[in-house]
């Protein structure tokens, strides 16, 4: 079946730097379009990133310039990596598959002032 299980949220200073990861089975990775979402308490699901399959990405205005979504399709795994973060970035980030919108259990990205 299909499962994707991110990974690498934690608690990290403002200005700090996190790397997400999601692994991806049970589908042809590399034929997916994949994206990444969040969600901070209180408020809807917001999208943050997408990466297509031949690479190309797209980004939320919030987050243009800080965060940079790539992929291993050597690995079935799509990253995150998060520069510059600001307490505003606290959230739970989920990844997805843009096709099927099949979803990941998300990671917790805490953000300190």
């Amino acid at each position: 079946q299909v499962q994707l299980v991110e990974s690498g949220g934690g608690l990290v200073q403002a200005g700090g730097s996190l790397k997400l990861s999601c692994a991806a089975s049970g589908f042809s990775f590399s034929s997916y379009a994949m994206g990444w979402y969040r969600q901070a308490p209180g408020k809807q699901r917001e999208w943050v990133a997408h990466i297509g399959i031949f690479r190309t990405t797209s980004y939320a205005d919030s987050v243009k310039g800080r965060f940079t979504i790539s992929r291993d399709n050597a690995k079935n795994t799509v990253y995150l990596q998060m520069n510059s973060l600001k307490p505003e970035d606290t959230a739970v980030y989920y990844c997805m598959t843009v096709q099927d919108n099949y979803w990941g259990q998300g990671t917790q990205v805490t953000v300190s002032s």
